[in-house]
């Protein structure tokens, strides 16, 4: 498809996300509301929907609700209620999904995204409250399928934006942005691959300039943002060629098949399902106090976007710095923590972002895991700052001593080691007065003009020395030297 063709198009995507909330138990009952175990061993009679049961909501996953709202600047609704959505769940025993319906715990709110043309933010339409569904299973056995309830009653979320992204590029983005969010304030592992975190995506296309929705695809259940990307960028393209060819794009629900990157029809849709909703006799409606909201609120951690600003207007730092520093709360808890012991701030987050978060990588662990404690970090710095060594030998020689050892000292290895800086003019001399000799052609390059070619020199000087050698010093004895 060519760009004039696509380029006649406006692609309109609102998605749909379910967060699981990591509470111990789940919404409605004391069953563990953790992953894993085996099949059905996560239930009680209320779970399995026995005749007179009755269901006790998890005051929780409410406040984890209201902290997520309080985050993506919603509005706190303080009179809110749980409906029964009557739709046939095989992994629901009850037969119906008790969730919110027209009285949401939250309205409105924004994420803020960075897209090409700058940044945005994406509008919210509501978060509401709801139990999770049980899992079907399917490709054990042949001629029947099997059903796992441990899953079934677990507290969700579900986000719901307005139709305001307009690439799978920004859909991407928004969805990173709340997984980043969710485990921001700990309200949620965010754990695609487990099914923490789920996507529903609703795409339609229109012409550009037109005001009017087009008819809406949805695809169910993507997830991994990878997925979210590849899905919502072959509807648009797949949508793009029915119009161009004379064809109408049909109200459908598609599901994505990871192995060929396409879509697929699962069924079509005349109009919006009707659950038949009505409200939950057996829970009464939730009224929430002001006092109550401002004491989350008050409770919550400075979210990424209120850091980001804070080091870049603070600190100095730049907003790539401020970003990675920001890419999750542990990454920034170990900044401010080094930040106790040292105020050099670019050089604590040029380390963070580099030599520390290339060690976490390499190994596979988080910043929780690093036996690196932030006063190690913070002394190690202060030697550079101090010129009793440079940061070639710090990151190679001195840091992974400090990895095995958090009592060790910086100061103690460079000094067993014998890697602590010189400034001594006499033994300087003696290298430099070697390195002059090794190179007399560069001597006379230099000398003509060739002046960059100090570096050369204090590189040689620096090998000779073994990182003894202050640079600084280096190249003030040497341009001395060659200039007269």
């Amino acid at each position: 498809m060519t760009k004039e063709i696509s380029g006649k198009y406006e692609a309109v995507i609102g998605l749909e996300i379910h967060v699981q909330l990591s509470t111990k138990s789940k919404l409605f009952c004391g069953d563990d509301a953790g992953f894993g175990g085996d099949p059905n061993t996560h239930v009680s009679a209320i779970t399995l929907a026995h005749p007179g049961t009755l269901p006790k909501l998890n005051k929780k996953a409410v406040e984890y609700a209201i902290k997520l709202g309080l985050a993506c600047n919603c509005k706190i609704n303080q009179y809110n209620f749980f409906a029964r959505k009557n739709y046939f769940y095989p992994d629901l025993p009850k037969g119906w999904q008790t969730s919110q319906h027209t009285h949401p715990i939250c309205l409105g709110g924004i994420i803020p995204i960075k897209t090409e043309n700058g940044k945005r933010d994406v509008q919210m339409h509501h978060i509401h409250l709801e139990e999770d569904a049980g899992k079907s299973i399917h490709d054990i056995y042949d001629d029947y399928s099997c059903v796992d309830l441990n899953r079934a009653g677990t507290p969700l979320v579900e986000i719901v934006s307005e139709p305001d992204m307009h690439s799978a590029d920004e859909a991407w983005q928004y969805v990173n942005e709340i997984r980043k969010l969710v485990r921001w304030i700990d309200v949620s592992d965010g754990n695609m691959e487990e099914g923490s975190l789920r996507c529903d995506a609703n795409v339609s296309i229109r012409l550009k300039g037109e005001i009017k929705l087009g008819t809406r695809v949805e695809v169910k259940n993507l997830n991994s943002t990878r997925n979210i990307k590849k899905a919502i960028d072959y509807e648009i393209e797949r949508m793009i060629k029915l119009v161009e060819s004379g064809g109408k794009v049909q109200q459908q629900t598609r599901s994505f098949d990871a192995s060929t990157d396409t879509t697929f029809s699962i069924r079509d849709k005349e109009e919006a399902n009707d659950y038949r909703y009505f409200p939950e006799p057996d829970l009464a409606p939730l009224h929430l106090s002001d006092e109550y909201i401002d004491a989350l609120k008050a409770a919550l951690p400075a979210l990424p976007s209120e850091l980001i600003e804070k080091y870049q207007k603070d600190f100095s730092l730049s907003e790539y710095d401020a970003e990675q520093l920001c890419a999750e709360k542990e990454i920034a808890d170990y900044f401010e923590s080094v930040l106790s012991y040292s105020k050099n701030y670019k050089a604590v987050a040029n380390w963070i972002n580099g030599p520390v978060r290339s060690y976490i990588n390499d190994n596979k662990i988080s910043f929780k895991e690093l036996s690196l404690s932030p006063n190690q970090l913070a002394d190690l710095i202060q030697l550079i700052d101090e010129g009793k060594i440079n940061f070639s030998v710090a990151s190679s020689h001195i840091f992974p001593e400090l990895l095995k050892d958090k009592n060790a000292s910086a100061f103690d290895i460079a000094t067993n080691k014998n890697l602590l800086q010189t400034s001594n003019d006499d033994e300087l001399q003696t290298w430099i007065d070697q390195a002059i000799n090794k190179m007399p052609d560069k001597v006379k390059e230099y000398q003509k003009g060739k002046k960059g070619l100090i570096g050369l020199f204090v590189g040689e000087v620096k090998k000779l020395s073994k990182g003894k050698a202050d640079p600084k010093k280096v190249t003030e004895l040497l341009q001395k030297k060659l200039d007269n």
